[in-house]
């Protein structure tokens, strides 16, 4: 037998990996934190929605939560660019 195939004592548990992700990039667990608490508020509030209809509100709770998922992804992107290339062009450089 090769040495290639898989086994299910070296597979990392599902937190582990989600802890190893969230490490290489931390805007993601942040973009599932801001999806849920938006999910979270706008459920809460489905009964006090007053004359709005049911499909307007969920609607609204949708771009909601869609817009703090994308703009945790848009934070991580700009802040690895910063990173990887404004930082060590500008003050990283070395000193004459």
């Amino acid at each position: 037998m090769s040495s290639d195939e898989w086994s299910a004592a070296e597979d990392e548990g599902q937190l582990s990996r989600l802890l190893r992700k969230s490490r290489d990039s931390p805007f993601v667990p942040v973009g599932m934190a801001g999806f849920v608490a938006v999910l979270s508020y706008g459920l809460y509030k489905l009964n006090s929605r007053r004359d709005q209809k049911m499909s307007l509100h969920l609607i609204h709770m949708r771009v909601a939560a869609q817009g703090c998922a994308v703009g945790a992804v848009t934070l991580g992107v700009l802040y690895s660019m910063y990173k990887d290339y404004i930082k060590p062009r500008f003050f990283d450089a070395p000193k004459k």
